[in-house]
C-alpha cells in the first residue's frame, strides 16, 4: 500500500468513503471540495496511490477563542487586551473503515499539528482546537497531549506544547 498525503482536489476518490460517522462521510464526499474552493478550509486527504483513493482526511482552517474560555492559568499569561485569542482549527480527522488499523489517524494528526505548529512561526497561533465526536475521538485527542477547553465540549493542545513534543 502507497499512500501520499497531498490537499485535496478532483482526482482523489471520494465516494466509497466510509468511517462509520455520517456527518465525516458526508462533508468529505459532499462539502469538502466546496470549502477548499472558498478558501474556508484546506483539506489534506491521505490517498492510495496509484488508484486516488481517499484513505483519510482532516481539514484546517484559521480560528480563535475568546481569552475568557482559556483555562484560567493559561488565560492570566495573556494580555487581557485581547478579546480573542488566534488559533488553528483542525476542524475534522477521519479514516476510512477499509484503512483503520494502520496508524493512519495518528498519521494525519502529527502531520495536521506539525503543519500548524510550522505555521505559527509565520502567524500569531496560540494552540490547535478540536471538536471531538465522540468519546472514542476524545480518547484519542487526550493521548496526544489535548485537553478539555473549561465549560466546553472542545479540547486543545498549545504550539508551545506540539513543538517541545517534536523536540523530544
Amino acid at each position: 500500500m502507497e499512500l501520499t498525503l497531498e490537499i485535496l482536489d478532483k482526482t482523489h476518490i471520494r465516494s466509497d468513503f466510509d468511517c462509520g460517522h455520517p456527518a465525516l462521510d458526508n462533508y468529505i464526499k459532499a462539502q469538502a471540495s466546496q470549502d477548499v474552493k472558498r478558501d474556508i478550509s484546506v483539506c489534506y486527504v491521505l490517498s492510495d496511490n496509484p488508484k486516488k483513493v481517499v484513505a483519510g482526511f482532516y481539514t484546517l482552517s484559521s480560528h480563535s477563542i475568546p481569552l475568557a474560555d482559556l483555562p484560567e492559568e493559561l488565560g492570566k499569561k495573556l494580555p487581557k487586551s485581547y478579546k480573542d485569542i488566534p488559533t488553528a482549527l483542525l476542524g475534522r480527522l477521519a479514516v476510512s473503515n477499509e484503512y483503520k488499523g494502520n496508524r493512519l489517524g495518528e498519521m494525519l494528526l502529527l502531520d495536521a499539528l506539525n503543519r500548524c505548529a510550522d505555521l505559527s512561526d509565520s502567524i500569531g497561533t496560540l494552540a490547535v482546537i478540536v471538536d471531538p465526536i465522540d468519546e472514542k475521538a476524545v480518547s484519542f485527542y487526550e493521548a496526544y497531549g489535548f485537553i478539555n477547553l473549561p465549560d466546553s465540549e472542545r479540547m486543545f493542545i498549545t504550539i508551545k506544547t506540539i513543538k517541545a513534543s517534536k523536540a523530544t
